[in-house]
């Protein structure tokens, strides 16, 4: 997203007028709302918690199952199989 419209849509002046009104008068919630909201989410996660014992064999057998398929495809596609 951009705040620039996209090239060929010109806006005229009551539309100029009413982005920018809408981007000043936007609703933003109070500050204690803001920070209850914001610690309420930290608690329920935490960011960079637990992960899984064996998590790195996984990512390492779909990356290893990934890489074969693709060996594999590109053999199909030169003729090889």
């Amino acid at each position: 997203m951009t705040d620039q419209p996209e090239d060929g849509l010109e806006l005229d002046d009551a539309e100029r007028e009413l982005a920018a009104s809408l981007g000043v008068q936007r609703p933003v919630p109070n500050a204690g709302f803001r920070g209850a909201l914001g610690r309420h989410l930290a608690v329920r996660d935490p960011g960079y918690g637990p992960r899984p014992a064996r998590l790195r064999l996984f990512v390492g057998g779909y990356l290893g199952a990934g890489g074969l398929l693709i060996a594999l495809g590109a053999l199909v596609a030169a003729g090889a199989l």
